[in-house]
């Protein structure tokens, strides 16, 4: 069989925001198929078995037959190799554990040539399983090998260095469930929560709420039990040790057994449990001190290690430890019954969202100490049936949370306030957490900020708790969206007018005002910067400014087709024209009937609170109407106007010109009038198409006719310092 050529990436375009496709970014693809346009996949001899014998998976495709087993029903009837690409980087994005249900492959009007959308929620990790669908479907054509388990770990391994950590990931996740919108702000874990001036930021389990004294003191385990100890909340005896002999000395005026650690433990490395002797001690000094800044001996608490959540005071999740063996069958040294008895529970792994880490001897000194005391080391054969302890700390990962005494969340909900942490992972040690610390001589041992949530998240035993959900009920109260108003206008005329003058208005009402249109970024009155803005980057600044508190936002149909919207949702949509499908042949649009698949994202990102205001001088943006989840406010230019009068009969609002005023309308009741000629506004540009759109636009964000009309007469767009 002769090779087909490869089918060529003619453009690719990340879409950040609601888009043609979707309310979701996706990644856009141009593809031109060449000879494979002419070879669908039921002319390609033994493609579809190749491909399904790759990814099986595919099998569970519903594709456009809407059931199982539909996208191999496509195969076998004969589908283009465009289609095929989207649903084989679709598996492959699957089996990397990042599940994409969206894809969408477009004819152009090139022969040869469509448009192959996927979902993608990070533009690296999608371009990484774009390239290795690419090759993987070229390799079935032409029936050659390919190595499906490389390149979805290549792809898992991009999504480990680009996508968000687990916990700053379920805090985000039930943002997105209470409808508030995030914007990822690094490379990292730093996320806003929210617009403009309502948001919140996190940094995985610390939130501009948490102070930085309050992390200096977690940090300062000495400083911290002092602090504790002052409260009444018991908390282990213990001291600085300057060095190993000193650290004996301790251990003996506290009692023995004792626990060494670094005063700036993390993650229990370096901690050493159960110490009785002055070679342990003085061997656990060496190990604490590699880790950690000082080392601190502790009088010893019995119990199992305890890790709660408190989230504003409040205990929201419990998980408990346990300690960990090997047994010994006469013939396993103790490095490979490590590997078979413990690394080989599903629940442990190197990346983050196991809940419990792969044990390797080598980097964990503290079980090679442990490991002494018993007489073995990692080539050690221990005796069959007998048991071996390999760790006493680090598997906190059984979740509690239902068995929590309330004098123990009390105690530490003081702990994280006396601290003052607003979110805080308290340890503590005790036998029974159902019963109060003071009964059995319980105490809290170490305070934390920036605490791991994957532990409540995905525990290896008991129920997972929703402490996103707390941390973001704990960022916004139940009536905050996390949202500032957002007016978006899209279209071609004049809409940088309508902008300057909406922003203006929305000014005069008090609100600190944000506007980025072709005229520039403006805050306030102020001119951030004097070149063209109308595009997702400088909307972008906006949404992240803190001092905004409304943002009104020019969208040309170009800036959609290239980056989608900046925002998810808005409160007010505008449309006023579908012009300008001759300049966007880049784009494959080539006449008006097509603008309006555009310019709806516009209306369809309008919340249901919202308004969605249309310009019913044409017809084909009045008919975006049905599209609006919020209310509709209608402008014409005349009275009479068809769409209008429908609207006042329904008891709609509507703005018209009649007999040379602008009439405000609320159903068939006029609610004011404001003369539109002037010869001040037409000098400045503001003709009536520009007036009807502001005046409806404003009257749309609650804005008074009163002052509307005040604001037009004072409106000066050079004044912008």
């Amino acid at each position: 069989m002769s090779l087909k050529e490869d089918i060529k990436l003619l453009r690719i375009n990340y879409l950040r925001g609601p888009n043609v496709w979707t309310y979701r970014p996706v990644l856009e693809v141009w593809l031109d198929l060449g000879e494979l346009e002419d070879h669908p996949s039921n002319k390609l001899p033994g493609f579809n078995d190749r491909l399904t014998a790759m990814l099986p998976a595919l099998v569970e495709h519903h594709c456009g037959v809407g059931e199982r087993g539909g996208f191999l029903q496509r195969l076998v009837e004969g589908t283009w190799a465009g289609h095929v690409l989207e649903h084989v980087v679709i598996e492959l994005l699957n089996l990397a554990g990042m599940p994409t249900g969206f894809g969408q492959t477009r004819s152009t009007s090139r022969h040869g040539v469509y448009r192959m959308v996927f979902r993608a929620r990070d533009e690296q990790v999608a371009r990484t399983a774009l390239a290795c669908g690419h090759a993987l479907i070229m390799a079935a054509i032409n029936d050659q090998p390919f190595d499906v388990p490389k390149a979805v770990e290549q792809i898992r391994e991009r999504i480990d260095e680009c996508y968000l950590g687990p916990s700053t990931a379920c805090i985000v996740s039930a943002a997105t469930d209470r409808q508030i919108p995030h914007i990822r702000l690094n490379d990292g874990n730093l996320v806003q929560l929210g617009y403009g001036r309502a948001q919140r930021r996190i940094w995985t389990a610390e939130t501009d709420k948490t102070s930085a004294i309050a992390e200096g003191i977690a940090g300062d385990k000495d400083l911290t039990k002092s602090l504790l100890k002052a409260v009444g909340v018991p908390v282990p005896e213990g001291e600085v040790a300057k060095d190993p002999a000193h650290a004996w000395e301790i251990a003996q005026d506290l009692g023995l057994p004792v626990v060494v650690k670094p005063t700036d433990a993390n993650h229990g490395r370096g901690v050493s449990l159960e110490l009785s002797t002055q070679a342990e001690v003085e061997a656990a000094w060496g190990i604490a001190d590699a880790e950690g800044s000082e080392v601190i001996v502790e009088r010893y608490i019995r119990g199992d290690e305890h890790r709660l959540l408190v989230v504003a005071g409040q205990v929201v999740a419990a998980a408990r430890g346990e300690s960990l063996w090997i047994h010994g069958d006469g013939v396993s040294t103790v490095l490979q019954l490590i590997d078979s008895q413990l690394n080989t529970d599903p629940r442990r792994g190197e990346a983050e969202e196991f809940p419990l880490e792969t044990i390797k001897l080598d980097r964990e000194p503290v079980i090679r100490l442990l490991l002494e005391r018993q007489g073995l080391d990692g080539d050690s054969i221990p005796a069959a049936g007998r048991r071996v302890l390999i760790q006493r700390n680090g598997n906190v990962a059984i979740d509690c949370t239902d068995a929590v005494h309330p004098e123990v969340a009390h105690a530490v909900g003081l702990a994280a306030r006396v601290v003052g942490l607003d979110i805080a992972g308290i340890d503590l040690v005790a036998e029974d957490v159902s019963r109060p610390l003071h009964e059995q001589g319980g105490a809290i041992v170490e305070v934390n900020a920036g605490p791991g949530l994957l532990m409540h998240l995905k525990p290896a035993v008991g129920t997972p708790r929703p402490v996103g959900q707390a941390i973001v009920n704990h960022l916004f109260d139940e009536a905050s969206s996390g949202r500032v108003p957002i007016v978006g206008i899209a279209g071609r005329r004049d809409t940088h007018r309508i902008a300057r003058l909406v922003a203006w208005l929305a000014h005069l009402g008090g609100r600190r005002t944000g506007l980025a249109c072709r005229d520039g970024l403006f805050l306030g009155t102020r001119a951030v910067e004097r070149k063209p803005s109308a595009h997702f980057d400088a909307a972008l600044r906006l949404l992240m400014n803190r001092e905004v508190d409304a943002v009104v936002l020019e969208n040309g149909p170009e800036s959609i087709l290239q980056d989608g919207l900046a925002y998810d949702r808005c409160q007010v949509g505008v449309v006023t024209d579908m012009d300008g499908a001759d300049t966007l042949g880049a784009h494959d649009i080539a006449s008006p009937d097509q603008m309006p698949r555009v310019l709806r994202t516009q209306i369809d990102v309008v919340l249901s609170d919202g308004v969605g205001v249309l310009n019913a001088d044409h017809s084909e943006v009045a008919e975006l109407a049905r599209l609006c989840d919020g209310e509709v406010l209608l402008y014409a230019s005349t009275h009479d106007n068809p769409a209008l009068a429908a609207q006042r009969s329904q008891g709609g609002r509507s703005v018209c010109a009649r007999d040379g005023r602008i009439v405000l309308a609320n159903g068939t009741a006029e609610v004011f009038g404001l003369p539109l000629h002037n010869p001040r506004r037409a000098s400045l540009g503001l003709g009536t198409e520009v007036l009807l759109a502001a005046v409806a636009t404003a009257w749309a964000m609650g804005i008074s006719p009163e002052l509307i009309a005040a604001g037009i007469e004072t409106f000066e767009p050079g004044a912008a310092r």
